[in-house]
């Protein structure tokens, strides 16, 4: 009789927090080729090689869930550096991204205007390895915010969009609350309540969760 091998998730995520905004830049890889997407490289490079480093992954690409500083500050230095291509956000964006070196000088921060390698629109799809993850747009927060979900997993990286316990601000060029809310109904809570997510700044959760007790977007509070 010989021991059945546990399986191993296909996919992993570290949070990284970067910036003196707490935000959630995370390492994604897949188990299988130990090939590795960094979403949202805000700042703090040096943070952020030492996780790659400590998981033992191979980099292949960068993902944007939107242009803010805080999450698009250093990815083309980063992208140099690495010698791999800026994937993300939605065109609409483009509008953030042409501010980031000014966003930079105004938060004591270093931003890098850039243009990715390539935008992404609703069904798009990425690859991290063997791993394929589906493109959502996501409005609201700002025009062009993108999220990316891996449907076998249960998982999505959410960006601005969605927090545990709040959503996104609105009130920023390009935000929409209304429109924000909308997205949040439209295009997260059809992907299932069993789904797990990391927002871009405080604690991952689940939609189940959120739907249960996020004072904004909880079943109850949109029943009001």
């Amino acid at each position: 009789m010989t021991d059945t091998p546990s399986r191993v998730a296909p996919l992993k995520a570290v949070i990284v927090q970067v910036t003196p905004f707490q935000q959630n830049c995370t390492l994604i890889w897949c188990t299988e080729t130990m090939k590795a997407a960094i979403v949202d490289p805000g700042g703090d490079l040096p943070r952020i090689k030492a996780a790659v480093a400590q998981a033992g992954v191979t980099v292949e690409k960068i993902l944007l869930t939107h242009g803010h500083i805080d999450h698009a500050g250093e990815a083309k230095p980063l992208a140099d550096d690495l010698g791999v291509p800026i994937e993300g956000p939605h065109e609409a964006d483009r509008f953030w991204l042409a501010r980031l070196d000014d966003d930079g000088r105004n938060y004591g921060m270093t931003g890098v205007t850039f243009e990715p390698d390539r935008w992404l629109v609703e069904g798009d799809t990425v690859t991290i390895g063997n791993l394929t993850l589906d493109v959502y747009e996501t409005p609201g927060h700002t025009l062009g915010h993108v999220i990316f979900h891996h449907a076998p997993s249960k998982f999505a990286q959410v960006g601005d969009v969605l927090f545990q316990g709040s959503v996104g601000r609105s009130d920023m060029p390009g935000g929409n609350h209304k429109q924000l809310i909308e997205t949040i109904v439209t295009k997260l809570w059809p992907l299932g309540d069993d789904t797990a997510f990391i927002p871009g700044h405080g604690n991952p959760s689940t939609f189940a969760h959120e739907r249960a007790n996020n004072m904004f977007v909880s079943d109850r509070a949109l029943a009001q």
